[in-house]
């Protein structure tokens, strides 16, 4: 089985403001949330945990499997999605004109990165990847898979299993620590 599950709260999602890239750690409330993920969670099995380099991504993989014998291996390709010189501003929806806007609102129309951000296309190829040669294989083998990452790479891998148009990108709401039990759709393994 594949789990996903995205990282604890950071002060700058507590501020609204856009994370991407930049390496922020989680907060006092993020690592109570991880805490409270682990307690809720610990029936779930892993065999292995799958984590984005980011720091927030790491403490709460550390901490939601602290106690386990669950191996944590670093992807780079787990990474959260750049969004460039809109780092570190406040969420999009604050300003009418920003950019972003297209890809919170419409992501099918966001075609064309920001400056020094990453485009859908290229979120979609490296995470596809990943499943193809890494997730796929293990569960092929029975293994429980589980990835710690971010909201938008998280969505990526939720609208290629579940085969969901651009357009569904944030359907899923991925929460903050929050788990969400995945099935690898057959037309992915062709």
């Amino acid at each position: 089985m594949l789990y996903i599950i995205r990282h604890g709260q950071t002060d700058w999602n507590a501020l609204k403001k856009l994370q991407g890239r930049t390496n922020i750690p989680l907060n006092e409330k993020g690592r109570e949330m991880a805490r409270h993920a682990r307690d809720e969670y610990k029936d779930v099995h892993f065999d292995v945990c799958y984590c984005s380099p980011l720091d927030r991504a790491r403490e709460t993989a550390d901490i939601l499997l602290s106690g386990r014998d669950v191996p944590i291996i670093i992807d780079e390709r787990l990474i959260e999605m750049s969004f460039g010189v809109y780092e570190g501003k406040p969420y999009s929806f604050e300003n009418a004109d920003c950019e972003m806007n297209t890809f919170f609102c419409t992501p099918e129309k966001y075609t064309h990165p920001v400056e020094g951000g990453e485009s859908i296309d290229e979120l979609f190829a490296r995470t596809g990847e990943f499943l193809k040669n890494v997730v796929e294989p293990q569960l092929a083998d029975g293994k429980d898979v589980l990835i710690v990452g971010h909201g938008a790479m998280n969505s990526s891998i939720v609208c290629r299993i579940k085969g969901l148009p651009v357009k569904d990108f944030w359907s899923a709401g991925i929460e903050n620590c929050k788990l969400m039990q995945l099935t690898i759709n057959e037309s992915l393994r062709s």
